[in-house]
């Protein structure tokens, strides 16, 4: 797989989310070309690969709101 840059920018540059994207990009190439190899299609591939960064991003949310919660409980107590 292709190695991936280190951000370059600051967290509050507006260019940050384009400069991941392009730091990632050689690599998504190569998974998605494994994937292909492997033989899935492109299309299942990419649909997989969407289904899986939401679901990610879904449980990082109901972390996120959990560990809020239980820091609530805490000064509750």
């Amino acid at each position: 797989m292709a190695d991936i840059a280190r951000p370059f920018v600051t967290d509050d540059d507006p260019d940050r989310y384009i400069r991941c994207q392009d730091a990632l990009h050689a690599a998504f190439r190569d998974l998605v070309g494994a994937a292909i190899a492997a033989g899935w299609s492109k299309r299942e591939v990419l649909s997989a690969i969407a289904d899986l960064a939401d679901d990610h991003l879904l449980s990082m949310d109901a972390n996120d709101n959990t560990s809020a919660l239980i820091a609530l409980l805490k000064r509750m107590t």
